[in-house]
């Protein structure tokens, strides 16, 4: 095939619709799943902790209708996420899926706090509990089945990407830890006739409210912007770099519309002698093959160009300002090198790591001594940030 049809080919890929309705199936019917079987949990265990007046169990009930609530939630969710985009919201829905993690996070929280509150009124007004055989088998069966739904509710939710899932199924797994807690009272209690019921409520509320703090901060941090995993990053600079006309790839910037989808742009070099239409072939080129070979995920919506100078005396003074850069500890790369003899200006960019003592001493040191090595030029460099390198 020749490249002309490949890169037809590509485009007619990113004009396709993304493909998030097999993913939102997917999280809808392991929500549901999730649903049906902590409603069954939290029914039996309720029954069975109000009879045997065990607190511990009652508590672990609590908290399995959360769990359901926090599936229900995962649904209304996705639903809304998956709208497709209008004119008020050009990039569509797909953050609500950050803001249902986030409602989720409050509900743990507030169900780890009542709880919490119930315990310690326990612990102050104790009552024997009264286990029964019966007891012990309906929490000992809600471990088995607590560990077999946190493993598949995990695994789907890394599968198809979904944060909320993957937060689901460990909080299944904490539960079946907690369980656990409980039945070691019970046998405790049998044998010894020590009540350890209102403390194992305690820890598992401590459990529950940490597992809530967690899941608030991992979403606030979401919302506020992450750095984009180094595999991701990876995979669309190699995309990039995969044109002949691109000499280097640099300064990828991704903002996240949602799980499935983020947009922002990529500085490439290329040779100085380019032309305006072949930068634009080029940058189309880019964005399409980006699109295409990330399945929608990743929008490409600018490129940049760093021009890079043909002239072999200018390569000779690219190195040695590429040294000056790399004799200091902290850069983490040095791009975008450009002479322009007209005008006597040399330029390019350099990333020094967030975790420098002093970024801004040690960008103006490198300054100075690009100065001094060509008194000759103004020396502009910029100091990037550290967004995916």
């Amino acid at each position: 095939m020749s490249n002309k049809q490949d890169r037809d080919a590509e485009k007619n890929q990113a004009a396709a619709p993304i493909p998030t309705t097999e993913r939102e199936k997917t999280i809808v019917r392991t929500s549901i799943l999730g649903i049906v079987a902590n409603v069954l949990l939290a029914a039996f265990k309720a029954v069975v902790g109000v009879v045997s007046n065990s607190i511990a169990i009652t508590l672990d009930a609590v908290n399995n209708l959360s769990d359901a609530l926090s599936s229900v939630i995962t649904i209304v969710g996705t639903k809304l996420a998956g709208r497709a985009p209008d004119k008020r919201h050009p990039m569509g829905y797909g953050r609500i899926e950050y803001l249902t993690a986030m409602v989720i996070s409050i509900i743990v929280l507030y169900a780890g706090i009542t709880s919490a509150v119930e315990s310690v009124q326990k612990i102050v007004s104790p009552e024997a509990p009264d286990y029964s055989a019966a007891a012990l088998v309906v929490v000992a069966a809600g471990v088995v089945a607590k560990v077999l739904l946190g493993r598949h509710v995990q695994s789907v939710g890394r599968r198809v990407n979904a944060d909320s899932l993957v937060a689901s199924g460990q909080d299944a797994l904490s539960d079946a830890v907690l369980s656990v807690s409980t039945l070691g009272a019970a046998v405790v209690y049998l044998a010894w006739g020590i009540s350890l019921e209102a403390w194992v409520g305690a820890v598992i509320s401590a459990f529950i409210v940490k597992a809530g703090l967690e899941m608030l901060w991992q979403t606030l941090s979401q919302i506020l912007g992450e750095r984009v995993s180094p595999e991701l990053a990876e995979k669309v600079k190699s995309i990039v770099a995969e044109d002949e006309c691109v000499l280097g790839v640099y300064d990828l910037f991704l903002s996240s519309y949602g799980p499935e989808r983020r947009v922002g742009s990529v500085h490439v070099e290329a040779p100085d002698i380019t032309t305006a239409e072949e930068i634009d072939e080029l940058s189309r080129r880019v964005a399409e093959r980006v699109f295409a070979r990330t399945d929608g995920q990743v929008i490409i919506a600018a490129v940049g160009i760093y021009s890079r100078n043909t002239s072999k005396d200018v390569a000779s003074m690219r190195e040695r300002v590429r040294r000056i850069v790399a004799a200091h500890d902290h850069v983490l790369q040095f791009h975008g090198f450009h002479v322009d003899e007209a005008r006597h200006l040399l330029e390019f960019d350099v990333i020094i790591a967030f975790e420098a003592p002093d970024r801004q001493g040690e960008y103006h040191q490198i300054v100075r001594e690009a100065e001094e090595a060509f008194p000759a030029y103004t020396v502009r460099a910029t100091l990037d940030s550290d967004i995916t390198d």
